[in-house]
């Protein structure tokens, strides 16, 4: 078992996580990490790329002039791919890049990696992080009060949604809010730093690990 302090918006600790990473994830697979993080940058890519075909360019599909006796090279008409303003003969085309990994797979990889940022004591855990309003400086006060350096980057993970929290944080720099089921591999190993609720943990013990 490795114990987690718990610590409230001061920086104080008030308490103690017990987390059993034998029970998270008996062993790391470097592989599974790299092929989930691969496949999650994969799926944000957009695909959008376009370019025009000699089919799609404007231009007169006349021959631009006789074949012999100009003395120039024989040529065909305005659209062509080597000549400028032409079509391209490679064109792009719009394209799905998304694939997906076995479900069972990435849970696993989601599991590693949590368990990869707690070995490398990367994780803190905190009593409760909540906000009345939205206020960038209260939200600032409490990762200095957690000794987090600025421009250190750090993802906040909560239980559930929460407007004032998300509102608070965003414009601090390096910084991202995320509820526990949004999490994944990915998400968790981009930043250097986790802060992670209590309620947030347990959430996240429960529904990937208990289960």
């Amino acid at each position: 078992m490795t114990n987690l302090p718990i610590y409230d918006k001061t920086g104080a600790q008030v308490g103690e996580y017990s987390i059993d990473l034998e029970a998270l994830a008996p062993k790391i697979s470097k592989q599974l990490l790299h092929d989930a993080v691969v496949m999650y940058q994969t799926n944000l890519r957009q695909g959008s790329a376009k370019t025009k075909t000699r089919s799609e360019v404007s231009g007169s599909r006349k021959k631009m002039y006789r074949q012999k006796g100009t003395g120039n090279a024989r040529a065909g008409h305005k659209r062509s791919g080597v000549r400028r303003g032409g079509g391209h003969i490679f064109a792009k085309t719009p394209k799905d890049w998304s694939y997906r990994l076995p479900r069972k797979a990435l849970k696993a990889a989601t599991r590693m990696a949590m368990a990869e940022k707690v070995r490398g004591e990367l994780v803190k855990v905190i009593d409760a992080f909540e906000m009345s309003a939205p206020k960038t400086k209260d939200a600032a006060t409490i990762l200095a009060n957690l000794k987090y350096e600025r421009n250190r980057s750090v993802l906040v993970v909560v239980g559930d949604y929460d407007k004032n929290v998300y509102l608070s944080v965003r414009n601090i720099p390096k910084v991202q809010v995320l509820p526990v089921s949004d999490l994944n591999a990915y998400e968790i190993l981009r930043p250097k730093n986790l802060l992670v609720t209590k309620s947030a943990m347990e959430k996240f013990i429960e529904t990937r690990v208990s289960k």
